[in-house]
């Protein structure tokens, strides 16, 4: 029997606001940068090392997301990888590795609370469906 696993766990902090857009059908989804860091030894001296996470979400997810996270947010996630291609103006292939975020937990204050944090966000914010659709301008399948 043959099992294929694509799931993806990351806790980070957002390196830009969350970008929120509709496709042409009216689905609500967002981008946003997601930095994870990691400290290890080399040579006895410690390092620290930065990945960024393109990541994606749909539904109401991109709209919670929007509402309540800014750059700098701390947020725990689950998603899937995705690679998309398309072709850009010169006819040439492009390829994007993202990841499609099913399940996104608030970890810090929303924006509307200011630095205070009295007001918080849902804690966590879902949506159905864990796939996304080949481009940018069509729908998410549920």
């Amino acid at each position: 029997m043959s099992a294929a696993v694509n799931r993806v766990i990351l806790l980070g902090n957002l390196g830009n606001d969350p970008e929120l857009r509709t496709t042409q059908s009216g689905q609500p989804v967002a981008n946003f940068n997601l930095a994870t860091n990691e400290r290890f030894q080399k040579d006895g001296e410690w390092v620290d090392s930065t990945e960024w996470h393109r990541i994606v979400v749909w539904a109401k997810t991109a709209e919670n997301c929007a509402k309540y996270l800014t750059k700098g947010s701390q947020v725990f996630l689950e998603g899937k990888l995705q690679t998309r291609k398309w072709q850009d103006k010169e006819g040439r292939d492009v390829y994007t590795t993202e990841i499609v975020a099913f399940n996104v937990q608030f970890l810090s204050g929303d924006k509307a609370a200011g630095s205070g944090g009295a007001a918080r966000p849902p804690h966590q914010a879902e949506s159905a469906g864990a796939s996304s659709p080949a481009g940018a301008d069509s729908d998410f399948p549920f």
